[in-house]
């Protein structure tokens, strides 16, 4: 029965490039050009790719970010302590039972807004550290 045999995988052949291959024999792999992948081929063929430069808009772009996040987490912070003085204001006098309501509505908002947050602030973050790393790197670029 065929399906009892061993499959047969073709031969390998030798990677293209130069007759002897790149550099002194057996510098980047098996000197028959054979091996395991990665073993063998051109230098910097299999290296990690290279970061690419920050440009002057990505950087701008970062910062707006960074400083819209803090800036609605600042307001988020703010309608909280304020929700609680509406509560304290509401509790104080039966007819004013608007301000409890008033707290509640800005629940919501606080609510509502902290998606946004994480929508502003994960890419904020990312995209300073990416500029810090460029910067870190000496490849800084142009800054204003």
């Amino acid at each position: 029965m065929p399906d009892q045999w061993p499959t047969q995988h073709p031969a390998p052949r030798p990677l293209p490039g130069p007759p002897g291959g790149y550099g002194p024999p057996g510098a980047y792999g098996p000197p028959n050009g054979y091996g395991p992948p990665g073993a063998y081929g051109p230098p910097g063929g299999y290296g990690p790719p290279q970061i690419q430069e920050v440009s002057a808009r990505y950087r701008r772009w970062a910062g707006i970010l960074l400083w819209l996040s803090i800036a609605l987490a600042g307001l988020m912070v703010v309608a909280f302590v304020a929700s609680f003085f509406l509560l304290v204001k509401a509790d104080a006098h039966v007819d004013n039972a608007v301000y409890g309501y008033l707290a509640i509505f800005l629940w919501f908002g606080i609510t509502a807004a902290v998606p946004v947050l994480v929508g502003l602030g994960i890419p904020a973050i990312t995209m300073r550290r990416r500029v810090r790393q460029q910067e870190r790197l000496g490849h800084g670029g142009w800054r204003p």
